[in-house]
C-alpha cells in the first residue's frame, strides 16, 4: 500500500495537540507517534528534534498554531 506521508504528518501534528502541555518557555507534546512522521515534522520546522532522551518534543510557534488549527479542522464538531 502506498502512503501519503504528508497526510500522515498532518494527522500526527493535529493529534499532538491532544497531548500538549506548558513546560518552561515552550509548549510540549508527548512523542508517542510514528517516528518517521515525527522526523518529517521536525524537518518541516514544526517540532524540536524527536531523537532525544526526552519523552516529549517542543512545538515551534508555527507548529503549535498549526497543530491547533489542524485539530479543530479534523476533529471538532460543527455547532
Amino acid at each position: 500500500m502506498d502512503i501519503d506521508q504528508d497526510k500522515v504528518e498532518e494527522m500526527v501534528l493535529a493529534l499532538l495537540y491532544l497531548t500538549t502541555f506548558k513546560m518552561g518557555p515552550g509548549l510540549r507534546a508527548w512523542k508517542s507517534h510514528d517516528w518517521s512522521a515525527l522526523d518529517g515534522l521536525h524537518e518541516k520546522g514544526y517540532i524540536s528534534n524527536p531523537a532525544s532522551k526526552a519523552k516529549s518534543v517542543v512545538l515551534t510557534e508555527e507548529g503549535a498554531r498549526l497543530s491547533r488549527e489542524l485539530f479543530e479542522k479534523h476533529f471538532s464538531v460543527a455547532s
